[in-house]
């Protein structure tokens, strides 16, 4: 039986537009038709790219693709019911199995529709739909809707960048002399780097710019109070416990995984972050996790991942082409590896994944640690639900825990466990919008 269907003691319901006035409602009511409204604007704009690549066919597929968008836009704004998909993919059983699994729980009396369903799984739907318009009008399936914000993203962010590799260049430089505390130091930097360049969220801005446009290593000393729960000790602790005893310093035994979020400035900072923790002697391989199609706007897919690093070996500026080139290394040595798995692009809570995708739970079991990065991973981590603040981060995770595992993340979603008693009040007190600006973070850690 999965969680979605276990009205359990203790577990609060999911969140969900049926609150008039929340987070929740807000974003089915107004960033979502706005973001397909944006989708269908640049398949529009595309057309002429579209008939010079395949003709009459390419504006027969542009036009057919917009029609399906837009009345999913209507069903969307007038709370019509939720349709199963029709794309025949690998994950289209799992899709409508997850509508059924909805209607149960909605005991059949009422439709699952967009409005009174989890907001978690309309969201992730709505971009689901968005692939299945592309998907059924080929010879543009493949055409990524998001792909113009993204490599945007990246090239307006070129300055932060090259401080990075800078940086990075200048630690690995000293590697040899730098003693156990330096590196503790570099690793905390370079792990909060990671966890501030997830503000730059394009789902959250509804596609508006959202480049980093300031130096990261700069800003961190004023971004540190902003840091609600930091577990960084812990992460450090457990990173350095995979050294073997009785082995030489520099070889371990450690493999970290990452399970990515934004494409642009958020992926190179978890790239720098990588490159750190291998060439320190920290692990010994680092597994990417990331989206297998186009994904809340900016989400890395395989295509983003490669063009990234190319970009970067390609860069005018002697560090951050190095860096490029070194992790083009890394990937060609299997050092570094990128995945994906469907179950990464469905609407399932994670506490759902031993048993939705065991081969998924497995893979995650083989880390000695995974990073879950950004807002969606915490709402899948948590179920998205409408805990109080107070329950610990393992509580919400509700058996979830194929490794040590820590989410980075700067909030941008009403959900956000794990706080001290008091510290919710003052924080709402303070700043109302405190759990939905992205002006917080977290860094949350819990081992099985």
């Amino acid at each position: 039986m999965m969680a979605a269907d276990q009205i359990l003691l203790g577990v609060p319901p999911s969140l969900s537009a049926k609150v008039v006035g929340s987070f929740a409602y807000l974003t089915v009511r107004d960033r979502l038709p706005t973001i397909l409204t944006k989708v269908i604007d640049t398949i529009h704009r595309n057309k002429n790219k579209f008939f010079e690549d395949y003709g009459e066919e390419g504006i027969q597929a542009e036009k057919q693709t917009i029609s399906l968008l837009s009345k999913m836009r209507n069903e969307l704004q007038t709370d019509k019911p939720v349709l199963a998909l029709t794309d025949c993919l690998q994950d289209t059983e799992s899709w409508n199995q997850y509508l059924q699994r909805q209607q149960r729980l909605h005991g059949g009396e009422e439709s699952v529709s967009w409005f009174k369903s989890p907001w978690l799984y309309v969201e992730c739907y709505m971009y689901r739909r968005i692939q299945e318009a592309l998907w059924l009008n080929p010879p543009i399936s493949d055409y990524d809707v998001f792909n113009e914000g993204k490599t945007q993203s990246f090239f307006e962010s070129q300055q932060a960048v090259m401080v990075l590799c800078t940086y990075l260049e200048g630690v690995k430089k000293n590697m040899e002399e730098i003693s156990k505390n330096q590196l503790f130091e570099h690793f905390n930097k370079l792990l909060q780097v990671s966890l501030w360049g997830n503000k730059c969220d394009l789902s959250i801005s509804a596609g508006q710019d959202n480049s980093q446009k300031t130096s990261p290593i700069d800003s961190l000393d004023s971004l540190q109070p902003l840091i609600l729960v930091d577990d960084s000790n812990m992460v450090w602790s457990t990173l350095t416990s995979m050294q073997r005893p009785g082995q030489p310093e520099k070889i371990t035994a450690g493999r970290v995984d990452i399970v990515l979020d934004n494409a642009g400035f958020e992926l190179v900072t978890d790239l720098i972050l990588a490159d750190f923790l291998v060439s320190s002697g920290l692990v010994r391989e680092v597994h990417f996790h990331g989206k297998s199609f186009p994904w809340f706007v900016s989400d890395v897919t395989a295509c983003d991942f490669q063009w990234t690093i190319r970009q970067t070996m390609a860069a005018n500026h002697k560090w951050m082409s190095k860096s490029g080139v070194q992790w083009q290394r890394y990937v060609k040595e299997g050092v570094w590896s990128y995945h994906d798995n469907p179950f990464w692009t469905l609407p399932h809570e994670f506490c759902d994944m031993a048993t939705d995708a065991p081969d998924l739970y497995a893979t995650l079991k083989a880390a000695d640690l995974v990073l879950f990065k950004g807002d969606l991973n915490y709402r899948k981590l948590t179920g998205d639900r409408d805990w109080d603040h107070t329950v610990s981060f393992d509580t919400a995770l509700r058996g979830f825990g194929p490794a040590p595992l820590c989410s980075l993340r700067t909030l941008k979603a009403n959900v956000q466990v794990g706080l001290q008693p008091g510290q919710a009040e003052k924080l709402t007190s303070q700043n109302p919008d405190w759990m939905t600006s992205g002006k917080y973070a977290v860094i949350q850690f819990c081992s099985p």
